[in-house]
């Protein structure tokens, strides 16, 4: 049955609610239900993410191998190398596919929770007027950029990382997979995420703690997500720690003007910005 919580931007809100994008969902649950909904929606996260994972490496595995000739079900003692830039190439479809089935897997909850009402469920209709003046949205996303840059740097600096240092875009990829990899970086993956992290999780959250509460529990989530083990760049925590401000500045922004395209446009934005300023020459 639907969650009768309702969203921010549906035609459920009260007509004494502000402007500004505070929504006030029904009576809160309180105590045991509280919490087994909170766990219920932080396994969400791992289930999503997982079930995209698992679905991307099984289309490429075995997408790939047909394509050049091989059993996909030969046992590894006895398959060919493919070769350095297949596997690089087959690194990036799974990223790519990734993406795209963790953007359907949460799409197709949000059509089959609330049907016609999906899209207020996920915060993508505009049945109400923007929290947020368009100047004001405007100027976070010009500005942003520098504040996450500079906070990026100075967390690489504190933990001693690699970050912006040398980095280039191999020389051996060809133009289409170059554009691949951007549509990945700046469109799809600001997608996916923010459906899941400031869609549905953030709605779920939402239903149970306050705005403030809500906004930490899904940046908590969102920086977890990108922990990374030890490498030789020396990411590992820092990475998560680095993304902290930008997941913030997302959920105050899904939470002040009730919609998720700002969003998906900050963190697409950022994502480009970053982009740039690793691989500018210097």
């Amino acid at each position: 049955m639907p969650d009768p919580a309702p969203v921010a931007g549906s035609a459920q809100l009260r007509a004494s609610e502000p402007a500004s994008g505070v929504f006030a969902p029904a009576p809160r649950p309180s105590g045991w239900r509280a919490g087994l909904r909170l766990l219920g929606t932080l396994a969400l996260v791992p289930l999503y993410l997982g079930a995209a994972s698992l679905m991307a490496l099984a289309c490429v595995r075995v997408g790939a191998d047909l394509l050049a000739g091989i059993d996909p079900f030969l046992p590894p003692s006895r398959r060919p190398f493919v070769g350095a830039m297949a596997l690089a190439r087959r690194a990036l479809a799974v990223d790519i596919l990734r993406q795209i089935f963790l953007a359907g897997l949460v799409l197709g909850t949000a059509l089959w929770r609330d049907g016609a009402g999906w899209r207020a469920r996920l915060a993508l209709d505009r049945e109400r007027p923007n929290g947020m003046r368009a100047r004001n949205l405007l100027l976070i996303l010009l500005l942003w950029p520098l504040v996450h840059i500079a906070w990026v740097s100075a967390t690489a600096a504190y933990f001693g990382t690699s970050f912006g240092q040398g980095t280039r875009l191999s020389p051996m990829l060809t133009p289409a997979a170059v554009a691949a990899w951007l549509a990945y970086v700046v469109v799809l993956a600001p997608f996916a995420e923010e459906l899941l992290m400031r869609g549905e999780i953030f709605r779920r959250a939402r239903a149970v703690l306050g705005p403030a509460a809500t906004i930490g529990l899904t940046a908590a989530i969102f920086a977890l997500a990108h922990v990374s083990l030890p490498s030789p760049s020396g990411w590992g925590l820092a990475r998560p720690v680095s993304l902290l401000p930008l997941a913030l500045a997302l959920g105050i922004l899904r939470w002040r003007t009730g919609r998720l395209w700002p969003c998906i446009a900050l963190h697409g934005w950022s994502n480009l910005a970053l982009v740039a300023y690793v691989l500018w020459p210097e």
